[in-house]
């Protein structure tokens, strides 16, 4: 698959998605990033603003698989991978497959879960594989997690470690739609006798395979490369910022951007590229300092500021 075709059928997910979730294309553009990157997705907004729908008409544009995990307190590790069944007619034990076990997994209210739970995700997500009783299975390709959490209520939530969050290419929120879009959103619902819009399979498992090799074909420039290092580099100087972005993250926002521009079918990547997703991909990796937290420094500012200071190599 070369660039021209991945970004013609990137085009065709995003509307058979968009004909079915009332949103900016912006963020369902951010969503493909992370599946064409090869990464995870976490999206944080209020109760109904279709987190849910978003991944389920992901998932059945792409012809995939689709699991929904709901992340409560009493979860537990082996409700999410599986466990071994004792099976009485042959007095053995049966392995059962657990919903991680899917192409797209919805973590609901991933954050709802203890940390115990939460890093049963850990291996799944950086390795596609889970280990249970010693033993390693290797989960179906593709292969990727979008979570949801509410950024709302605080009660009965526990903070996803930060392993956890590194492992998630891009962060990102729907936001409420506008007044055209809420209109919209229930003309929809005049025009059909079910409560979900159905979109239908645009690709098929082995097309979204390969689609997610393309931005490996994607040119990069030197000067890009020191760009997108010196980003990284900035956010860990910045005096409200306790822990900046990891090594792993400036590889991170290097693959989403390369995504990016795969996705806007162009065969090299512009500092343009990596400054759309320098946000979604930075912002939620970065620690701030007690005295930031206090003064309720947003993170999505000092990304911006590190944006603003940090010049712009010129690409011919």
């Amino acid at each position: 698959m070369d660039v021209t075709q991945a970004s013609e059928e990137c085009a065709a997910v995003l509307e058979a998605v968009g004909d079915a979730v009332v949103c900016d294309r912006e963020f369902l553009e951010t969503v493909l990033v992370g599946v064409v990157g090869r990464g995870h997705v976490l999206i944080e907004d209020v109760p109904g603003t279709g987190k849910t729908l978003t991944a389920r008409s992901v998932a059945s544009a792409l012809g995939l698989s689709f699991s929904r995990i709901q992340f409560t307190p009493d979860l537990l590790p082996t409700d999410v991978t599986g466990t071994h069944v004792f099976d009485e007619r042959d007095r053995t034990f049966e392995f059962r497959e657990g919903p991680i076990f899917g192409n797209v997994v919805l973590a609901d209210e991933i954050n709802r879960a203890p940390p115990k739970t939460q890093a049963a995700l850990l291996e799944a997500m950086e390795e596609g594989q889970v280990t249970v009783d010693g033993e390693t299975r290797t989960l179906p390709q593709p292969f990727f997690v979008i979570a949801t959490q509410n950024p709302v209520e605080q009660e009965g939530t526990f903070p996803l470690p930060e392993a956890q969050v590194d492992r998630f290419l891009v962060k990102t929120a729907m936001g409420y739609p506008d007044e055209e879009g809420e209109v919209e959103l229930l003309q929809r619902r005049v025009d059909r006798e079910t409560m979900s819009p159905a979109v239908d399979a645009v690709l098929e498992p082995d097309r979204v395979a390969r689609l997610r090799q393309v931005p490996e074909t994607i040119r990069v420039d030197e000067d890009v490369l020191e760009y997108v290092a010196a980003l990284a580099r900035r956010t860990r100087t910045d005096g409200r910022v306790e822990v900046g972005v990891s090594p792993r993250g400036t590889q991170r926002l290097f693959e989403a951007a390369r995504a990016y521009a795969a996705i806007s079918g162009r065969e090299y990547v512009t500092p343009d590229d990596v400054k759309r997703v320098a946000q979604p991909v930075m912002a939620h990796r970065l620690v701030l300092t007690p005295d930031a937290t206090v003064n309720e420094v947003e993170k999505a500012q000092i990304v911006e500021s590190v944006l603003e200071s940090v010049p712009v190599p010129t690409v011919e």
